[in-house]
């Protein structure tokens, strides 16, 4: 396994943002506001001034609820949109200007998992078609005997059985689907794998068993992932390091084993109390009051202020800027940095 303890990430975020304008043309812009006629535009803050460093060799998962921004995240990291603002960093090259040309070599570096592993596949081509094409572009001078030797090794790495490369996706299970995904991820050797959300759409028991054939594959191919996830119980399992965002803002970042022992951050307890647990050893489940923001109208300061209990004025009008604490994970909020938390309270 690589050396986790690189001076250098393997990929660093730096004030990353991403704008969905939602107006398609020139008369959707057009207001009247106090009797003038105006031009105004609305787009979707998806992602707000989020930094984010990977180490080589680690787990960083991302986290948070349905609509945060993690899958706009990692498809800003892969490539497939563009940033609105802010830089992206792979082995201290600047990839997010980059060309369609220019970032070919990177492709072999960098793969993707995606959520549905049906939707990923093309239904038009086997198994074997969907395998050798990687291998084809990125290995040119193989041989048909060369390609054919790699198939079946990766094949054989997750668990899929060689014989079955004549069929077509549609001949598989949910969880076989996502193995062939994770095959295809593999079939170039990648340093570096963005999984959005690869076991949300699985059985529970096939998600163990997906969860467990990535990890082998981190220790045995000296992998690093990027991992977005809303199940924190998954996180536990899989996770080096953390990142909870919050309307596309990073609330806090630590290591695993930290921030399930110590969440700092108001929503990332909030989140973890709903944590289902068959022990009664966690305080009570931290239900959240007041109005959800909305991405197209951000609040002026901390996005989480409308329902959080230790909220004042100046989370009202401040943004808040993260902090790094004693522990080593890195928190956004004015209330622990002022010491206004209440370590017993549950937010009721």
């Amino acid at each position: 396994m690589k050396d986790m303890a690189s001076q250098t990430p393997l990929l660093e975020i730096k004030g990353l943002e991403k704008r969905f304008d939602l107006d398609q043309g020139f008369l959707e812009t057009v207001r009247f506001k106090g009797g003038r006629i105006t031009r105004e535009t609305r787009s979707v803050h998806a992602v707000n001034n989020v930094s984010l460093d990977v180490n080589r060799g680690e787990a960083l998962c991302v986290v948070g609820e349905s609509g945060c921004g993690k899958s706009t995240v990692a498809r800003l990291v892969a490539g497939l949109l563009t940033p609105s603002a802010g830089e992206i960093h792979y082995e201290g090259q600047r990839i997010d200007d980059l060309s369609r040309h220019d970032m070919l070599p990177l492709r072999k570096k960098i793969q993707m998992i995606f959520q549905n592993p049906y939707a990923s596949l093309n239904p038009r081509m086997t198994i074997l078609q969907a395998l050798e094409e990687p291998v084809r572009h990125h290995n040119p001078k193989y041989s048909a005997a060369e390609v054919r030797d790699k198939v079946t090794e990766v094949m054989m790495s997750v668990g899929v059985d060689p014989t079955w490369i004549k069929r077509y996706p549609h001949e598989f299970s949910g969880g076989q689907r996502q193995r062939i995904a994770i095959a295809r991820a593999l079939t170039v050797d990648p340093e570096f794998i963005i999984a959005d959300e690869p076991i949300s759409a699985l059985d529970v028991s096939i998600q163990a068993q997906v969860l467990n054939l990535m990890l082998e594959a981190k220790e045995n191919r000296g992998l690093t992932y990027l991992f977005i996830t809303h199940d924190l119980s998954v996180v536990e399992h899989f996770g080096t390091r953390v990142a909870v965002l919050y309307l596309g803002t990073v609330c806090e970042v630590a290591e695993t084993a930290t921030l399930f022992s110590n969440p700092k951050h108001p929503y990332t307890k909030a989140l973890l109390s709903a944590v289902p647990q068959l022990k009664d050893d966690r305080p009570n489940h931290i239900r959240l009051k007041g109005e959800i923001p909305t991405p197209i109208n951000l609040p002026q300061g901390c996005p989480f202020e409308s329902r959080c209990a230790f909220a004042n004025g100046r989370c009202n009008s401040e943004k808040p800027r993260a902090i790094h604490q004693p522990d080593g994970s890195t928190v956004a909020c004015h209330a622990l940095e002022e010491g206004r938390l209440d370590a017993d309270a549950t937010g009721l």
